[in-house]
Order: structure tokens, then C-alpha cells, then sequence
């Protein structure tokens, strides 16, 4: 007996497009598309109605935009949702990310290969068709645990983070203070490109100074630098270092590399975050902080839109506090005071 088909809701205001989309989906047998939608207000009523299984959605679009549209589907009719944008350096685009949607992609141009966008588009579409969706419990924020007193404060901290990650990012980083003295270094596993218009998002998110690392990057406290496309980011004592060894976990940039490199040249001075994820990317490094005296942290399964990356960290004896969302940031301001 066959498995039933991944619906598919297409929201976009070009027709055109609309029909391309339509018909790279329906290239793989187990993709369907049940319905085409010009603005976000057609998206939300017809996710309501038709129940699909994932959303890829415009953002702009005339009348109900795309970020009205997401901000429904996730109020009446919780739904996993692909963006599709035209400008991947643009910070608008993770907006919607804040909003609930789970990814973003690049909309293909006039030179694209259709071929690879289309394999890469149904790969993304079956994938986040098996996140479930939820709304993150607010009466978690009433509920508090007192950070473990260290020997050590923590003088660097490194985070990895992959699907749902950036709203997660964003929520930590809100939540420190503009003197926050530690350094912090970030892995998010993105689509290629995506990493600047991240760091653009996260830095209007934030009271401190996020970009993209370089390779040679003086390590400053208080300033916040994500892996770029392509590279895996790793810390020395004093600077950041681009490595182009081979993808760990099947992803480069991994989580990995930056979290080993942070036990072998920080110790018990650092301290590592697994924030909401698919995969394991990270748990061996973490545990390997764990080991040299370093603080470790995990997203709590109740906030995360993706519990893979926290559990096989908890799962491997990595993790010393398992925290809700809004308790992260600050367990980090008290580690480093």
C-alpha cells in the first residue's frame, strides 16, 4: 500500500511562478500540490480548509503579504512553511522565521539550474512536512532553576543551532544585556548564502554586534559571529579560524568542529549551547566541553520546534542544564559574570 502524498499549499502572487513551483513539486510521486494562492489571506483560508501537510510562501505580495500570512496559519492552523525569497541577503526574510515559518530558500533566477533548485526545493518540502508545528507554552516562562555555581566563569560561549534555529537565536540574544562580556560564536545550519542576511536580522535583533566570522577575526567580548556558508568556524585562544576540512555530519559549517575547538583552547572557560535542531551535529563536541569542565546547555523538547540536536546531546551524557527557550539567555548572563 502506497503512503499518502506530502500536500503541498503554493502561495506566491505570480501566476507564473505559481505554476513552475506546481510543477517542480509534481516531478516526485510522493509530492501534491493542493492548492495555488496569490496572498497571504487566500494561503490562511485555505490552510484552514485543505489541512496540507506544508506551505511554501511569498513574501510580498499585494493585499495580505506573506508575513500576514504566516502570522494566521500560525494563530488558526499551525502548519510547517518554506519562504521562498528573492534576495537571500535581505535581513526581511527571517522576519518571517520570527513569525513560525521554519526555512528559507532562495527563489531561482532567469541563469538558475531549475533542475537543482527543484530537487533541492522537494527535499526541504518532505522534510519540514514532518516537523510538527507547535506553539511554544508561555506558563514556561514562570518556571526558573537556579544556574549550578562554577569555579570558572565562562569566557566564550558557542552555540549550535539548525532547523527553527534562527528564531531561537534570536530570542537568546535578545534576552543579553549590551555589556554581556563574553565572546559568542555560532554554527546554524542555513542554505547556502543565508548566513549575511542572518547576521543582518539578528544584529536588529539584538543589543550587541552580530556579522558573519572572518578567517583571522580577533575574538571580542561582546560581539557575536556566525559561521559563513561553506566553511566550518573553530576558535584558537585568541582568534576565529575558517577551516574548509570536509563536511562533518554531512554539514559545513557543523556544530562539531567549533565546540571541540572551544574544549581543546577554552576548557572550563567556555560554555556550549544546543539550541532546537534536526541530527546530532554537535553532541560529541559538546560532550567533549562537558569533559575538559565547560558549562553545557540544551533546548528543553517543550521549546524546541525540533528536539534531534538537544536529545542525542542529552542522550550522550553532554549536557549539564536542560533549559526552556526563555530561560537560556539568562543562564549565560550568570555563567559569565
Amino acid at each position: 500500500m502506497n503512503p499518502e502524498p506530502v500536500r503541498v499549499l503554493v502561495a506566491d502572487d505570480s501566476a507564473l511562478f505559481r505554476e513552475m513551483l506546481s510543477r517542480l513539486v509534481a516531478l516526485e510521486p510522493g509530492l501534491e500540490v493542493v492548492a495555488v494562492c496569490g496572498n497571504g489571506d487566500d494561503a490562511a483560508s485555505n490552510t484552514a480548509r485543505l489541512k496540507p501537510d506544508v506551505i511554501t510562501m511569498d513574501l510580498n505580495m499585494p493585499g495580505a503579504d506573506g508575513f500576514s500570512g504566516i502570522a494566521r496559519i500560525m494563530a488558526e492552523t499551525p502548519t510547517p512553511i518554506l519562504v521562498l525569497t528573492a534576495n537571500r541577503e535581505e535581513a526581511v526574510g527571517f522576519r518571517a522565521l520570527s513569525l513560525g515559518a521554519l526555512d528559507i530558500l532562495e527563489k531561482p533566477g532567469a541563469t538558475s539550474d531549475l533542475d537543482a533548485f527543484g530537487q533541492l526545493l522537494r527535499s526541504r518540502l518532505r522534510l519540514l512536512a514532518g516537523v510538527r508545528v507547535i506553539r511554544h507554552p508561555r506558563g514556561l516562562r514562570g518556571r526558573r532553576s537556579a544556574v549550578p555555581p562554577r569555579a570558572r566563569r565562562s569566557e566564550l560561549v558557542v552555540v549550535g543551532a539548525s532547523l527553527g534555529g534562527p528564531r531561537a537565536l534570536a530570542a537568546v540574544l535578545r534576552s543579553l544585556p549590551a555589556d554581556f562580556p563574553a565572546p559568542v560564536a555560532v554554527v546554524q545550519h542555513i542554505a547556502d548564502g543565508f548566513t549575511e542576511g542572518l547576521a543582518g536580522w539578528l544584529a536588529s535583533e539584538a543589543r550587541l554586534e552580530v556579522s558573519e566570522a572572518r578567517d583571522g577575526d580577533p575574538i571580542h567580548p561582546g560581539r557575536v559571529v556566525l559561521a559563513p556558508s561553506g566553511a566550518h568556524l573553530v576558535v584558537t585562544e585568541s582568534h576565529y579560524r575558517l577551516s574548509d576540512a570536509p563536511a562533518v555530519d554531512t554539514f559545513k559549517p557543523s556544530v562539531t568542529p567549533l565546540f571541540l575547538s572551544a574544549a581543546r583552547h577554552f576548557g572550563p572557560r567556555a560554555c556550549g549551547v544546543i539550541l532546537t535542531g534536526m541530527g546530532r551535529d554537535g553532541a560529541e563536541g559538546l560532550r567533549a566541553m562537558r569533559e575538559a569542565g565547560g558549562a553545557t546547555v540544551a533546548q528543553d523538547e517543550a521549546t524546541s520546534i525540533v528536539f534531534g540536536m538537544p536529545r542525542a546531546a542529552i542522550e550522550l551524557g553532554a549536557v549539564e542544564r536542560v533549559l526552556p527557550l526563555d530561560d537560556i539567555g539568562r543562564a549565560l548572563v550568570e555563567l559569565t559574570r
